[in-house]
C-alpha cells in the first residue's frame, strides 16, 4: 500500500488506529523505539496501555518500588474510610464514598494522592491543587494521610446532608 508521502511503501493496514500509530511514529524525533512499536502494530501512546480488573492488580503492576508505599496508602484509606467502596476510575484506584472520595497512583518516584481537599500540615508534598506527591525515599506521612480521609469523609457527610433536604422538597412539590 502507498504511503502518503511519495516514494514510501508501507503495509496493509486493517485499522486507521494503528495507521495514525505509523504515522506518528514516522514523524516522532525519537522515531526508532516508535517505528518498532507501530511496524509491530501495537500502540505509541506513552499512556499506561494496561487495562486493570482490581486494585490488587494495579499495584502489582505498578512499579516496584512504589508497591510498599502503594500498599500502605491503601491501609489507611481503608482504616480512615471503612464504609468507602474501592474501584479503579482514570486507570487508577479511587474511594467512593457519597461520591468521589479520594484517588491514588503509583509512579516511579513517587505516589500521588487526589483530590487532598485541604491538606492541612502537607503543604510540603502539595504538587498542584489537589495533588500530594509523596517521594519513595521517604516514609509515608501516616496520621496526616489519615487525618486528610477522615477529614473528606465529613466533607462528603456534610454535602451529603445538605442536599437530602433539597431532594425531598423537589420531590415533594412535584406531586
Amino acid at each position: 500500500m502507498a504511503c502518503g508521502r511519495s516514494g514510501g511503501t508501507r503495509r496493509a493496514s486493517t485499522s486507521a488506529t494503528s495507521a495514525r500509530s505509523w504515522t506518528a511514529a514516522k514523524q516522532s524525533p525519537a522515531s526508532g523505539r516508535f517505528q518498532k512499536m507501530a511496524r509491530a502494530g501495537k500502540s505509541t501512546s506513552t499512556s499506561r496501555t494496561a487495562k486493570f480488573s482490581s486494585v490488587d492488580g494495579y499495584i502489582a503492576a505498578a512499579p516496584k518500588n512504589a508497591q510498599p508505599h502503594l500498599r500502605r496508602l491503601r491501609q489507611i484509606i481503608n482504616s480512615a474510610a471503612p464504609k468507602a467502596k474501592e474501584a479503579l476510575s482514570y486507570g487508577i484506584p479511587f474511594y467512593e464514598y457519597h461520591g468521589r472520595l479520594i484517588y491514588f497512583a503509583g509512579y516511579k518516584k513517587h505516589v500521588a494522592l487526589y483530590p487532598a481537599g485541604d491538606a492541612k500540615g502537607l503543604e510540603r508534598y502539595l504538587a498542584v491543587k489537589s495533588t500530594l506527591r509523596f517521594p519513595l525515599d521517604e516514609p509515608l506521612p501516616v496520621a496526616k494521610i489519615g487525618s486528610l480521609v477522615r477529614a473528606r469523609v465529613k466533607e462528603r457527610d456534610a454535602e451529603q446532608g445538605s442536599q437530602t433536604p433539597a431532594r425531598a422538597r423537589r420531590s415533594a412539590s412535584a406531586r
